[in-house]
């Protein structure tokens, strides 16, 4: 689904991305992880063509992203913080969103896992960042690309949200869909995700299943063995 070959990026005198090779296959659910400062959110956002790297290639589902805005409409994608408009309704933004997009969303059933119902008529601007996270979550899956990118998803959830999130990325799992993921929540990832993306410095350090990052790392669970990948960076 992404190929990403020799990738480069740097603001500046700091270079970011130092040579990033990654494949990452048609349907699965990948997390993306790493310290801050490891370029998970250059490399994603390059991905979605909001940072241009500087050398390097990026396919999605084999096509050059490059001076193509048209792969974009395979992508749904949910930001780390969504600044949306104060002074519309939750009810506006997500018209707004349907006529930019040219689609009609399956918005109705999200809404109603998600108990929005009486937030509709709401202004964003006075929901808490919780009730703003769960608009993000509906907009993010109420179309049906190939591609879902999620940037730390779990942001302000309550419990209940929460469950439903994993539900509802393994139900678009078995879709067939490719789910990417970055999330500090390493209990979340370790029940989503399927294979692990660990990067390091501007490079991919790791990448493989829960299995054979603990047998790398010798550890006998999840959060130990990111804490081993860490150190020996450290180190």
């Amino acid at each position: 689904m992404i190929a990403i070959k020799d990738l480069h990026k740097r603001f500046g005198k700091n270079q970011v991305l130092k040579g990033i090779d990654l494949d990452i296959g048609k349907g699965g659910i990948f997390a993306v992880l790493g310290p801050n400062g490891s370029g998970k959110t250059t490399l994603i956002k390059c991905i979605l063509g909001m940072v241009i790297p500087n050398s390097g290639d990026i396919l999605v589902d084999n096509s050059a992203v490059r001076n193509n805005w048209k792969y974009r409409r395979q992508i749904d994608y949910l930001p780390q913080i969504a600044n949306f408009p104060g002074n519309l309704t939750v009810a506006e933004l997500i018209r707004m969103i349907k006529n930019l997009r040219g689609q009609q969303g399956n918005d109705a059933p999200l809404v109603e896992a998600f108990h929005l119902e009486p937030f509709l008529d709401k202004r964003l601007g006075n929901l808490s960042g919780g009730t703003k996270q769960k608009v993000n979550l509906v907009l993010a899956f109420m179309f049906n690309s190939p591609l879902i990118i999620l940037d730390e998803p779990t942001a302000g959830l309550d419990p209940v949200a929460m469950l439903y999130l994993k539900e509802l990325i393994h139900k678009e799992r078995e879709k067939g869909k490719t789910i990417l993921i970055t999330s500090h929540i390493m209990g979340f990832v370790e029940e989503v995700a399927e294979e692990i993306v660990f990067l390091l410095e501007g490079r991919v350090y790791f990448k493989g299943n829960i299995a054979a990052l603990m047998e790398k790392t010798q550890q006998n669970d999840f959060q130990h063995a990111i804490a081993t990948l860490l150190k020996e960076n450290n180190a």
